[in-house]
């Protein structure tokens, strides 16, 4: 009689720890989407900054530039209030901004793109710190995402106008 209680007891025990390991699988998996998902795109779209895009005459200059290809991906992603990129692999911005800032165009590369260039890799080095804090407010979030956009917009501005300034023809006298 007693090996039978033992037996309808472990049994029991079994049963109980195996559901357990279940539900710890799902709450990991909630985790992992809620840290990508830090803002809404509602809260992102919120976001007032003046956004320039690119001239046809600077998207032919920059065509083979595949680094700033990938860059607007990550920003329109950031859009969209995903921040999987900053979370996911530590090196793969770093990676990102190296390969951007040595392979700049010949037909933009200036000292005030460089400019613009440096201030868009602080944003987005100090975007991707507040993405992978725990305790990092939305609103300092929001206002990193705010600065990283304006600073993209900027990098486009100025490689629009170096463009524009660059193919203006004037006559001397």
């Amino acid at each position: 009689m007693k090996f039978k209680g033992f037996v309808i007891l472990s049994v029991i025990v079994v049963f109980f720890s195996c559901k357990k390991e279940a539900a710890i699988t799902k709450d990991s998996e909630q985790e992992k989407k809620v840290s990508t998902q830090l803002v809404s795109e509602q809260e992102v779209a919120k976001l007032k900054y003046i956004e320039y895009a690119l001239d046809a005459k600077t998207k032919e200059a920059i065509k083979d530039w595949k680094p700033y290809f990938e860059l607007q991906d990550v920003i329109n992603k950031v859009k969209l209030g995903d921040l999987g990129y900053f979370v996911a692999e530590e090196n793969e911005v770093d990676l990102l901004l190296k390969n951007l800032e040595k392979t700049i165009p010949k037909a933009v590369n200036s000292a005030s793109i460089t400019a613009r260039m440096l201030v868009l890799k602080t944003t987005m080095l100090k975007l991707k710190s507040l993405a992978n804090l725990d305790n990092t407010k939305t609103d300092d979030l929001l206002l990193a995402i705010k600065e990283n956009f304006t600073a993209f917009s900027n990098v486009n501005f100025q490689m629009n106008k170096k463009i524009e300034f660059d193919s203006r023809d004037i006559e001397r006298p």
